[in-house]
């Protein structure tokens, strides 16, 4: 087999194994909130904002498309931390209600605050390790239709 068809374009084998990417690496360094390339320039202008490149290798981080998965993860990732607490101290102490509130309700927010960026940062990096959308330099700049 000559060539591989993916979401209507055509690669050579040689276009579609140019350049490895490491996902754990390129991850790890967007939940660091670094550029996936090269793991030095900043990947944030502002607290969700990417910014347009990366300031020591020049990655251009505009065809990221993070949308609305690391809100997504943030919440399971904070539900399955507080739910299970929740339940285990309402079983075990049953505290009053208000003091619940307070402690659960301030630990989500807080958390998921903290976790915003990073999980954004990693799902940038996992795009870019796996050539998603933009961040595939061996795809041609116009899809023919059809």
């Amino acid at each position: 087999m000559d060539t591989v068809t993916v979401h209507a374009r055509t690669w050579t084998p040689q276009q579609a194994s140019a350049e490895k990417r490491d996902v754990w690496t390129a991850m790890k360094r967007g939940f660091l909130c670094r550029c996936p390339r090269c793991g030095e320039g900043k990947l944030f202008r502002a607290f969700l904002k990417v910014d347009n490149h990366c300031s020591a290798c020049g990655l251009d981080f505009t065809p990221h498309r993070a949308d609305d998965l690391p809100a997504y993860l943030v919440i399971v990732i904070v539900g399955h931390i507080v739910v299970p607490a929740a339940l285990w101290i309402e079983t075990n102490y049953s505290p009053a209600v208000w003091l619940q509130l307070t402690v659960y309700l301030s630990f989500t927010l807080v958390a998921s605050l903290l976790l915003l960026q990073p999980v954004k940062g990693a799902v940038v990096g996992l795009q870019w390790a796996l050539h998603m959308h933009g961040f595939d330099d061996n795809a041609p700049d116009e899809i023919s239709p059809g």
